[in-house]
């Protein structure tokens, strides 16, 4: 049998010191910055998506910049149809295009013509430059909306469906001029599109069928709250929502001017008023141009 020997004081002092410097020495380890990866040589921890956004701010640019040809080119695209939309109504000719750039319409070229010339290299675009471009082109986007918009409601107005047009005012009180459009949404603040025309007024103020037609729809529902919709035939309908009182029934024959229900604040509402939409085949016509055409 092995004789039993007994630790010294020295010995538990060195075990002792080896426990605590053990861990003391493993999270150095990982706390004390280390030599950059590049300067060794080694490959970046950094994620790739990370090294394009912190390193190269201008390839971020660039990204936004082709998105702007984006849309730039489906502005082109809206100068065609609004001068299709306009010789079919009779309207003169644009004097500005909605592009506003007559050299970036495309023309078509014979194979004959000539080009050529020096290389210029196209300067990079800075984050003000892209921003000034893209608020230039916010603004020429509106402006062309609102000019089909009307040359759709002339078209309407000649067509067979004159007679089916929602003309009058669903209500007696003044509408939020710009409420259909583009604006900050009232709940989340952010950008969103309004389908149709706010007419604030007190709870109980009465809503009037803006045409005669069919009741497709009398019922509550969730974004709307209590909702009337009117089919006037060949896909127009009529919406009026955040009711407080429906008055008439999905299926009854309601004439133009007749009490349909009262104005109230349900539904996503953030007061009294009536939310009033016109549509075509399920796309949203702005009201203000048949408003003014029954006035």
């Amino acid at each position: 049998m092995a004789q039993a020997k007994t630790l010294s004081v020295f010995h538990l002092a060195l075990i002792a010191l080896a426990l605590v410097a053990i861990p003391v020495l493993i999270t150095l380890m990982f706390i004390v910055p280390q030599e950059a990866a590049a300067q060794k040589g080694g490959k970046s921890l950094i994620p790739p998506q990370l090294r394009f956004s912190f390193n190269n701010q201008q390839k971020h640019l660039d990204a936004y910049a082709l998105q702007l040809g984006e849309m730039q080119a489906r502005m082109m695209r809206l100068d065609s149809q609004a001068e299709r939309l306009g010789k079919l109504a009779g309207e003169k000719s644009q004097d500005t295009p909605l592009s506003d750039s007559a050299p970036q319409k495309a023309v078509a070229k014979t194979a004959q013509d000539g080009r050529g010339g020096p290389l210029v290299l196209h300067a990079p675009m800075t984050e003000a430059d892209l921003q000034k471009e893209i608020a230039t082109l916010l603004s020429q986007i509106e402006a062309g909306t609102d000019n089909l918009a009307r040359i759709e409601a002339k078209l309407l107005q000649q067509s067979v469906l004159k007679d089916l047009l929602p003309n009058s005012s669903p209500v007696t009180a003044a509408y939020n001029s710009s409420s259909y459009g583009w604006r900050s949404d009232p709940f989340t603040g952010e950008k969103a599109f309004h389908e149709g025309l706010d007419f604030p007024a007190p709870t109980g103020t009465l809503i009037y069928a803006a045409a005669g037609g069919i009741v497709s729809t009398s019922e509550d529902t969730a974004g709307y709250g209590k909702l009337v919709k009117i089919e006037h035939g060949s896909g127009l309908e009529t919406r009026y929502a955040h009711c407080s009182k429906l008055l008439v029934k999905a299926g009854e024959r309601v004439e133009k001017g007749q009490v349909i229900a009262e104005m109230g604040s349900t539904g996503r509402s953030t007061g009294p008023h009536l939310h009033y939409e016109i549509r075509l085949n399920g796309n949203a016509l702005d009201p203000r141009q048949y408003l003014k055409a029954g006035a």
